[in-house]
């Protein structure tokens, strides 16, 4: 008798399969500068393909937390692939960057090649969302690691900015506007909190709008953003993407020492999906330094340009709402 791979758990089949399938899905996201794409043993990229003459290359990597949960609950996996795209690539966007590339990691205790390859047509599709090339990725079977039926998702992306385009929190000044940009929901944080609240507190069935409200794919504000920046070069500040720590920890961050946002959360309405948290019993003050709340991206903006700024994204499709000011 002799032992194969496949005995062992690991289906080199399966994993070649699933690569033929992707293929024509990471060869549509195909943009200027991509120089060889998946096949190899390493993705190539030319910055210089791609227009640029001085670039700093800005990188990113996250994941979409236990979002994950409820895409094996319910036996959605198309969507899940946007996420962990539009967490990544909204990230480096903060610096003004445009993403380049991406690549992904997948890892499985037993390849479902059906549900891998939906996972990665939602990673293509966020991809061309946000103009970047799928370029590569891994794909590894590990048996007894994972749960039947289970999986996680990483991902990773390199963007580029002319150095003197970079976005530097210097800048940022007392006056500024902060433009919040609206998010599709719960995005990709905080989903313990709220899958304890809804799922486990209230007992509410993972079914109809509350599953379609919970795995509604994160924004990706990518070519808006571009777009602003391009329109309104030193109009625009600074750059926020409001994600785990919400809006009263991540605008912070795109603030120098000695200022702080003022923010004023009745400016905008909520997605019912945070309404429905907040009844189980979670304080106010739970929910700002756990979610959104309805905002996902915030546009430091200069007071004299702010309405500019604001027209500039509501004409390439966000919903953009004045919620406060920049104060020393």
């Amino acid at each position: 008798m002799s032992l194969t791979y496949r005995d062992a758990g690991v289906d080199i089949d399966a994993g070649n399969e699933l690569v033929r399938r992707i293929g024509p899905l990471a060869a549509a996201t195909n943009r200027p500068g991509v120089l060889a794409g998946i096949g190899g043993f390493g993705g190539l990229f030319g910055l210089k393909e791609a227009g640029y003459s001085d670039p700093v290359l800005v990188s990113g990597t996250d994941g979409v937390g236990t979002k994950l949960k409820l895409a094996f609950a319910t036996g959605k996996h198309d969507t899940i692939g946007i996420d962990l795209v539009a967490m990544c690539v909204n990230d480096v966007l903060t610096v003004g960057a445009e993403p380049l590339f991406f690549l992904d990691y997948f890892g499985t205790g037993r390849l479902e090649t059906g549900v891998a390859e939906q996972v990665v047509s939602g990673i293509a599709e966020g991809c061309k969302l946000s103009g970047c090339a799928l370029l590569g990725g891994e794909t590894a079977e590990l048996p007894g690691m994972y749960a039947d039926g289970e999986y996680d998702l990483a991902g990773f992306v390199v963007g580029a900015v002319e150095r003197d385009a970079m976005l530097d929190p210097a800048n940022v000044q007392a006056g500024d506007v902060l433009l919040g940009l609206a998010s599709s929901g719960l995005h990709s944080n905080g989903y313990s909190l709220a899958r304890k609240a809804l799922l486990e507190t209230a007992g509410l069935p993972l079914e109809g709008d509350l599953a379609a409200s919970m795995l509604t794919p994160t924004r990706i504000y990518v070519r808006s953003v571009l777009q602003a920046l391009k329109a309104h070069r030193g109009g625009i500040h600074g750059l926020a993407h409001i994600t785990g720590g919400g809006l009263l920890e991540n605008v912070p961050r795109a603030l120098p020492g000695g200022l702080s946002p003022d923010i004023d959360y009745s400016a905008w309405e909520r997605p019912a999906i945070f309404g429905q948290i907040a009844a189980v019993g979670v304080a106010e003050d739970e929910m700002r330094r756990t979610f959104n709340l309805g905002i996902g991206m915030v546009v430091i903006a200069a007071a004299e340009a702010a309405g500019d700024v604001a027209t500039t994204l509501e004409a390439a499709g966000e919903t953009v709402t004045t919620i406060g000011r920049v104060t020393a």
